[in-house]
């Protein structure tokens, strides 16, 4: 017969092992990747100390994205702050058949201003830097991406989410006009064709 003390360690043990698989079960439902890592200092009165400071974009591939900061006397511990930041401000944003944008748009924080673009089936995620972790961690597929201005990364992140939130899908723009979704999805159609918007 088991010693009382070894009974509940065992049973210690299972509660932490399935709190762990739980655990896990709900992180393996985010994607997280490092954006930038930068070391900063604060000089005080007997020096210099030294910080890491993590931006890091997380998303569900989708159409939940958002990202954080952290700062930490070691890296890893400044990710875990900026991840556990980033699941903290999650956004929604509609993706049409579930790889592209509605429809193009433009964000802008500070000097940094970027341009979004839907694109067609096989064109792939045409960005760079930290616009391309923010678009694949939002599971978009098929996008162009333009980044005009600063290349600060903490800047250029804010104006990609910018653009992002402008996005609406046809139900919502329907619901706002007081029309049918179709009537909707016509319109954008026809004046996708027109030479004027193959133009612009």
């Amino acid at each position: 017969m088991a010693h009382p003390n070894e009974q509940q360690r065992d049973r210690g043990d299972r509660g932490r092992g399935r709190g762990r698989g739980r655990e896990q079960e709900r992180e393996d439902e985010f994607v997280d990747k490092l954006v930038h890592i930068n070391r900063v200092a604060k000089t005080v009165k007997g020096g210099r100390n030294f910080q890491f400071a993590a931006l890091v974009v997380v998303g569900d591939k989708k159409g939940r994205v958002g990202f954080g900061q952290g700062k930490a006397r070691e890296v890893p511990e400044a990710i875990r702050k900026a991840t556990d930041e980033a699941k903290k401000s999650l956004i929604r944003v509609p993706l049409r058949e579930g790889r592209t944008l509605h429809h193009d748009g433009k964000g802008r924080h500070g000097a940094g201003k970027v341009v979004l673009r839907a694109a067609p089936p096989g064109t792939g995620v045409i960005a760079g830097g930290p616009m391309r972790a923010v678009l694949e961690t939002l599971g978009i597929h098929d996008v162009v991406a333009k980044s005009v201005g600063t290349s600060n990364p903490y800047n250029m992140i804010r104006a990609t989410f910018d653009a992002l939130k402008s996005q609406a899908s046809p139900r919502s723009v329907a619901a706002k006009r007081g029309l049918k979704v179709g009537d909707v999805v016509n319109r954008r159609d026809d004046g996708a064709s027109s030479p004027e918007a193959i133009e612009a």
